[in-house]
C-alpha cells in the first residue's frame, strides 16, 4: 500500500508525526517521508531522534507553514500521499487568538486542498477531532469547517485523481497537553490531591499506535469523502485518576470554558449515513456526487436510527485495573 510511495505529513514534528514515522518504516518501505512543519527547533530535535535510524536517508525535513500556499506547492512536488496533522489546537489560546486558528485550521486546509489537486497527489487524509462534533469552542468550530472542506474537496477535484478523507478521534492517551502527563506532573511535584473538572466526565481511550493504524486504514480504503472513526473503549476520568494515584484525594473544580463532559464522535444526524465495520465506523458524505453503489464497502452494516457514538454511551469500558495496565504500556509526552 505505501511501498515506494512519497508521503508528506504536515505538522510532522508532533506526537502523531513521530509515531507515524516510527511505524511506517516498521511496516512499509516508502520511497520518502517528508516532515513538513514550521518549527525549525522541533525539526532539529526530531532529526536527532531519528539520526541512528536505519531509514534516516528516506526522511526529509521541510520547513514550511500550511498558511503558505507557495511553499506547499514546492513541498508537494512528486508527493503521492498527504497526512494533514498540522493544526492550532490549544483551546483557551485559540479562544483568545481566533483569527490565528482560522488562518491555520481553515485557510491552511484550503491551501492543502488546492495544492494537492493541482500537484496531482493521489490521496489526502486529514486528522480531525471529537471537538469538531457539535463544537462548543473555536478550535472545534475551525476543525468542523476543515472537515467539511476536505469532504467537499472530492467534488472540486473533478476528473483529477486526488481523493480526500478524514480520520476522527479524541485526545490521545499520554499526548502532550492531555490529562495523563498533567496528573503525572502534579504527583512528581508532591501533590496529594488531583483536580477533576467534573466527576461525571468520560473520555475515549486511543493510543498513538491506534491513531496511526486508523490513518493507514483510511489510506488503504478511502474512495473519497469518508470520515473514519475508530471503535475504542471509554473510561471515567475519576477512574483514570485512581489508576494513576490510588492514594490521592480527588477534588471537583468545575468544568473549564469550552470543555465537554463527554467526547462525541458520531451524532444522531451523522448516523443517517454511518456504517459499522469490525473495528471502525465510517460516516459517508451526503452529496449528489457520492454514489453508494460505487463507494460503499460491501461488508458494512448501517447503524440504527438514533445511533450516537459518545464516550458516555459506549458498550466497552475500561476499569481502574484496566487503566493501570494500559498506563504501563503508553509513551507519555510532557
Amino acid at each position: 500500500m505505501l511501498n515506494n510511495k512519497t508521503i508528506l505529513i504536515t505538522g510532522g514534528t508532533g506526537s502523531f508525526g513521530k509515531k507515524f514515522t516510527e511505524i511506517i518504516f516498521q511496516k512499509y518501505n516508502p520511497r520518502k517521508l517528508i516532515i513538513y512543519s514550521r518549527d525549525e527547533y522541533k525539526q532539529y530535535l526530531m532529526k536527532q531522534q531519528f539520526s541512528s535510524y536505519q531509514h534516516k536517508n528516506k526522511l526529509r525535513f521541510f520547513i514550511g507553514d500550511v498558511r503558505d500556499k507557495d511553499r506547499l506547492y514546492r513541498a508537494l512536488y512528486g508527493v503521492d500521499i498527504i497526512i494533514h496533522a498540522a493544526a492550532l489546537k490549544h483551546v483557551p489560546l485559540m479562544e483568545y487568538n481566533p483569527i490565528e486558528a482560522v488562518k491555520t485550521n481553515i485557510i491552511g486546509a484550503e491551501n492543502i486542498i488546492n495544492a494537492a489537486i493541482d500537484m496531482e497527489v493521489d490521496k489526502v487524509v486529514a486528522l480531525s477531532t471529537d471537538k469538531a462534533v457539535n463544537p462548543v469552542n473555536l478550535y472545534g468550530a475551525t476543525k468542523l469547517v476543515s472537515d467539511k472542506l476536505f469532504i467537499a474537496a472530492n467534488a472540486y477535484a473533478g476528473g483529477r485523481k486526488t481523493r480526500f478523507a478524514v480520520v476522527r478521534y479524541g485526545n490521545v492517551a499520554g499526548s502532550r497537553g492531555s490529562v495523563i502527563p498533567f496528573f503525572k506532573k502534579l504527583i512528581r511535584e508532591g501533590a496529594k490531591e488531583l483536580p477533576i473538572t467534573d466527576f461525571r466526565m468520560t473520555r475515549f481511550w486511543i493510543t498513538l499506535e491506534e491513531g496511526v493504524e486508523l490513518v493507514f486504514k483510511a489510506i488503504s480504503e478511502a474512495k473519497g469523502g469518508e470520515i473514519f472513526v475508530a471503535k475504542i473503549p471509554s473510561f471515567k476520568i475519576v477512574d483514570l485518576a485512581k489508576a494513576i494515584c490510588p492514594s490521592c484525594k480527588l477534588k471537583e473544580i468545575g468544568i473549564r470554558e469550552g470543555e465537554k463532559l463527554h467526547e462525541v464522535m458520531i451524532t444522531e444526524e451523522d448516523a443517517r449515513t454511518t456504517y459499522e465495520y469490525d473495528d471502525h465506523y465510517i460516516i459517508y458524505p451526503q452529496f449528489d456526487w457520492w454514489s453508494a453503489k460505487k463507494h460503499l464497502k460491501s461488508n458494512g452494516k448501517k447503524v440504527k436510527q438514533g445511533f450516537k457514538y459518545s464516550s458516555d454511551n459506549n458498550l466497552e469500558w475500561l476499569s481502574v485495573e484496566d487503566l493501570k495496565e494500559l498506563l504501563n504500556k503508553i509513551d507519555i509526552v510532557y
